[in-house]
């Protein structure tokens, strides 16, 4: 789909679009990936009749990024003015890795802004954390610092994808975002995650995930999110952490289950 409309914001000029009628949804990509990665999903929701709301995040994509650093509130408060600027409020937000961080936040703190949250491989931004866990966290951006610029998109794809036609096109699209505005947005990333052992998603959840993400600690908080949360967790076969093109068919009959379930199905803009 072509982002044909234009939010401006702080810094940034926002690249959106919305098509189909009815319940709204809201696609946000992951970390240096951008509107692209929901193409086929996009498509079932509309064939489905549901309302999609496709955009790129400041400094991916189609969207800019000018005289200004990439930081997760910035990313979290545009996300809130789409919510405004496509009519939106009330929709059910469906994050990848990233966009998955983000849109936990925006529930967080304006959980009236959303009627559910759909995550698909991302990490649990208010879960408990081993040692270990946060050593890793904290070593991830000065150990992607040492990665040269020109290998780093084919290594980030490797880690992301399992199928070639995935790993091929996960290379191609992280080679757009320079290095330093890469490193920011996984700065931004793990300044997400802030452990709160006593809170719940206060809006219908739904947790989808690549059985073969070996992405940060994805493939083990999980499972503990969605036992703390008292949801099943849905698991796609033959899926890295892009589960959206290692199994397109598979992502887009999961995110139609979900959005058909009565908790999410039940609740309109």
């Amino acid at each position: 789909m072509h982002l044909d409309r234009r939010l401006a914001r702080p810094g940034a000029d926002i690249a959106y679009t919305v098509a189909g009628q009815g319940l709204p949804v809201v696609l946000t990509h992951g970390a240096g990936m951008d509107h692209r990665m929901f193409d086929d999903q996009a498509r079932a929701l509309v064939d489905a009749g549901r309302r999609v709301i496709l955009w790129d995040l400041r400094g991916h994509g189609d969207s800019s990024l000018v005289d200004r650093r990439f930081t997760a509130a910035d990313a979290v408060d545009d996300l809130s003015a789409l919510l405004s600027a496509a009519d939106a409020r009330g929709a059910v937000l469906v994050g990848h890795s990233l966009g998955g961080n983000l849109s936990q936040e925006l529930v967080r703190v304006d959980p009236a802004a959303v009627s559910g949250l759909v995550v698909m491989d991302a990490g649990w931004n208010a879960g408990p954390l081993s040692r270990l866990e946060r050593l890793a966290l904290s070593l991830a951006a000065p150990s992607l610092a040492l990665i040269p610029a020109r290998t780093l998109p084919a290594l980030m794809a490797r880690a992301s994808a399992v199928s070639e036609e995935a790993v091929i096109r996960t290379t191609e699209t992280f080679a757009r975002m320079p290095k330093h505005v890469f490193l920011d947005v996984w700065r931004a990333t793990v300044s997400l995650i802030s452990p709160d052992p006593g809170y719940r998603t206060p809006v219908p959840l739904a947790l989808v995930r690549g059985a073969q993400d070996r992405t940060g600690n994805i493939a083990s908080a999980m499972p503990r999110w969605a036992a703390a949360e008292g949801i099943a967790e849905q698991v796609i076969a033959d899926a890295g952490h892009i589960v959206t093109w290692d199994a397109p068919a598979a992502a887009s009959e999961a995110l139609l289950r979900i959005l058909d379930e009565p908790r999410f199905a039940g609740r309109t803009h």
